[in-house]
């Protein structure tokens, strides 16, 4: 049942103008959080988001780019008591997560299953594609790529009848050249394209002799011809129908492509595939038997992926993507009148985690209850790594649907603009006052209104960045879109202590 409190105040907020709070409903509204290097924003805002959090009894996941996040987390769970529901995924330990068995346990069909697989595959592949500014805006790779990834996916399925991540790769890697390459000579060992097609091709076989056989003498009479009984078995029997697609893709298709398109199809799908098979990925995400699911987020398990992208580079990053799209697409399924746990999903240096999909995520995470917690230096950050066409108008959609933003210190000219800009402007009274001396000795003196910047850009690069010369406070302002922070404001200076330690 749901039995958490929505207006459950996590921090209280206190000034000389008034009071007010943060509260569980502003969490699930979501964050993202800026500052320069040696800011604070980690071991300021961020730490007090994340004690607060996890002592109000959140489950989440943690991403991972610096090899230092798993000690500090392990730090912030020991505080908060929270140590036990730690769950860390990191080549070693005694954790596995099979991606592919846990799609085929969330559907009831096998299109689906297709459906979901492909999904996820692409999502991760065009995220890595946008951050390295390969991704292209023409149509026509992305739809060669989405047909290339089903096909490999349905013919593996109707095969074996599973789907695994190195039966897909020795498909792809198979597929022959030319329309040469697809005669086998008798004797001649089947490389796993041939021998996948050849195992559907046996299978269907044997469902058209069983459905034949089962018809009257008059039908099968009527059957006789070859074109007439073609239409019939493709109506009558799907995986039939199926293979026809697959033939017809692969052999008048795929194959026909020139060198230098195919190529280029070829080596994203395979070249993907290909960083999943080798180790650590392989036997964390493709080899044993799931340990956990992203569910468990739901009964209070703090699950961090202990893969930093500044030691697993592009891999490390690509599988922490393909993680946190299956974790938000469960979260989004959950009834939270049954289960009510807010959760968070936290990534310092989040520009390395973001894919295509985010936006739409972050647009209903709020209705799941998802408190996002996204921590980078600036907004060149996030056009980078968000490429392709109208990066900026991209990113500043995204980041409105993070309800809550704290700025710290920060050199970044755009940022702050944007920060300054973001909090508004505010009449100020202007006095003035002019004197004349002559024949007569007169003062004169004027009042007006002026609209100004509430927090002038160039304010943001003299905040406390912490440390022992700042008594280890670090500050910084609070934005909240919407409603009022406190006192009328929609926003709020703010001091974090990095010595913070919650009240148990």
């Amino acid at each position: 049942m749901d039995n958490y409190n929505l207006d459950m105040p996590l921090i209280e907020l206190v000034s000389s103008a008034g009071r007010g709070c943060f509260t569980v409903r502003h969490a699930i509204e979501s964050c993202a959080i800026f500052g320069g290097i040696g800011s604070g924003k980690t071991s300021g805002s961020g730490r007090m988001l994340a004690l607060k959090y996890l002592s109000a009894g959140f489950g989440g996941l943690v991403l991972t780019v610096k090899p230092d996040e798993k000690a500090m987390w392990e730090e912030f769970c020991h505080l908060s008591g929270r140590i036990n529901d730690l769950l860390v995924l990191e080549p070693g330990g005694t954790h596995y997560f099979n991606f592919v068995d846990y799609e085929a346990s969330q559907v009831s069909g096998d299109d689906t299953l297709t459906d979901n697989v492909v999904d996820l595959l692409k999502t991760v592949i065009r995220a890595g594609q946008e951050q390295s500014g390969g991704k292209s805006d023409d149509p026509f790779w992305e739809s060669a790529l989405d047909m290339l990834i089903f096909h490999v996916i349905d013919l593996c399925k109707l095969a074996y009848g599973t789907v695994t991540v190195t039966r897909m790769f020795e498909i792809v890697q198979t597929i022959p050249k030319n329309s040469e390459g697809l005669q086998v000579e008798p004797g001649e060992k089947l490389k796993p394209f041939h021998m996948a097609f050849e195992t559907a091709r046996n299978f269907v076989n044997s469902q058209i002799e069983d459905w034949f056989s089962s018809l009257s003498p008059e039908d099968q009479e009527r059957l006789k011809d070859d074109s007439v009984f073609e239409a019939e078995v493709v109506e009558a029997l799907p995986d039939a129908r199926l293979l026809k697609h697959l033939d017809l893709f692969f052999v008048d298709t795929f194959i026909p492509l020139s060198d230098k398109t195919r190529g280029i199809i070829d080596f994203t799908f395979s070249g993907f595939l290909f960083k999943l098979l080798r180790d650590p990925v392989y036997s964390l995400f493709c080899r044993h038997r799931s340990t956990f699911t992203p569910e468990d987020s739901l009964t209070g398990k703090i699950i961090l992926l202990n893969l930093p992208v500044k030691i697993y580079q592009k891999v490390g990053r690509d599988v922490q993507i393909l993680f946190k799209y299956v974790w938000q697409r469960a979260m989004e399924k959950r009834d939270v009148k049954q289960n009510g746990r807010p959760v968070f999903l936290w990534a310092d240096e989040a520009q390395n985690f973001i894919h295509e999909r985010d936006a739409d995520f972050q647009a209903t995470a709020r209705s799941s209850r998802v408190a996002t917690v996204y921590i980078s230096q600036n907004l060149p950050n996030y056009y980078a790594c968000m490429g392709g066409h109208k990066s900026e108008y991209r990113v500043k959609s995204f980041l409105g649907t993070l309800g809550t933003k704290i700025f710290h210190a920060n050199a970044d000219i755009e940022t702050n603009k944007y920060a300054s800009e973001l909090i508004g402007d505010a009449f100020f009274e202007d006095q003035t006052e002019s004197t004349t001396v002559s024949e007569n000795f007169s003062t004169t003196r004027g009042r007006s209104l002026k609209l100004e910047r509430v927090v002038r850009p160039e304010e943001f690069g003299t905040l406390k960045t912490g440390g022992v010369l700042n008594n280890f406070r670090v500050s910084g302002y609070m934005h909240r879109q919407g409603d009022s922070i406190f006192n009328g404001q929609n926003h709020i200076k703010m001091h974090f202590n990095q010595n913070y330690q919650p009240q148990l």
